[in-house]
């Protein structure tokens, strides 16, 4: 991997952490579509580098989170499920499930979801006035919506979403959930992995990881500002589109290569 596409790759998780579209799924495309080479470093700086989007995000939300314990109880009662589940699955998602042909498919099927999911609930209002009053039941309900998204190209953003909507939520606030959610879950998994790999990285990989995580955090930033204000006035059809989009495109340009 060289610099240059260590800061596209860079930008494409900061752009997509935090929106229904699969960060993974894109930097695994991504990855392909450069002919970079797929092994331990990559993997392991794909995770490493959303670090720098969980910042943004732990700073954006600051005042949030130093409101008072109830969030983390919140927090903690979603993270459960993912946490069982991740140590379960970890070595057979990362050996069998990163590959582009499961995140084009996965694309598509979020994609189609999302739509209609977003068509249903169009006028669904909040049943709780701040996303701390949320009940632990449906935290612990958004946490399994949450373990969908172990499969590369589901995207972690629109697992969560979908399950803030469906446990009283409205868009925004289950779009806020998503984002705080995103903190523990994003650090636990990518802790895990770093303690999990057997690599020592060389002084050029240790540049790639700090330049990835920067380009990362700044690009995280912008996309979280411009992605709630597009959400409250359109909501997520047109993702669901670019998703099913994105996910054929691929499978096309993978069609009698040895990608696919």
């Amino acid at each position: 991997m060289t610099v240059t596409q260590s800061i596209i790759i860079a930008i494409i998780e900061g752009l997509t952490e935090f929106l229904p579209v699969s960060s993974t799924g894109h930097m695994i495309l991504a990855s392909a579509a450069m002919n970079i080479h797929d092994d331990e470093f990559v993997k392991t700086f794909e995770i490493f580098i959303q670090l720098g989007a969980i910042l943004a995000i732990a700073l954006m939300y600051i005042k949030r989170f130093l409101q008072g314990i109830n969030i983390y109880l919140k927090l903690f009662a979603a993270f459960v499920p993912t946490a069982i589940i991740g140590l379960l699955a970890y070595d057979y998602i990362k050996e069998y499930l990163f590959n582009p042909i499961v995140v084009s498919v996965s694309l598509i099927i979020g994609g189609v979801i999302l739509i209609f999911v977003d068509k249903k609930v169009v006028n669904t209002e909040t049943k709780v006035a701040e996303v701390e009053d949320i009940s632990y039941k449906n935290a612990f309900f958004i946490g399994l919506f949450q373990c969908l998204s172990m499969v590369p190209g589901t995207s972690r953003a629109a697992a969560t979403i979908i399950g803030g909507v469906f446990n009283g939520l409205d868009k925004k606030q289950a779009t806020e959930f998503s984002f705080l959610l995103a903190v523990p879950t994003m650090m636990a998994a990518s802790g895990y992995d770093l303690l999990k790999t057997d690599l020592v990285f060389t002084n050029h990989q240790l540049s790639l990881l700090g330049i990835g995580s920067m380009v990362a955090f700044i690009t995280a930033w912008f996309a979280v500002k411009v992605f709630l204000k597009f959400v409250s006035k359109n909501g997520f059809t047109a993702f669901g589109y670019y998703r099913i989009v994105i996910g054929i495109l691929f499978l096309i340009f993978m069609w009698g290569t040895d990608l696919g």
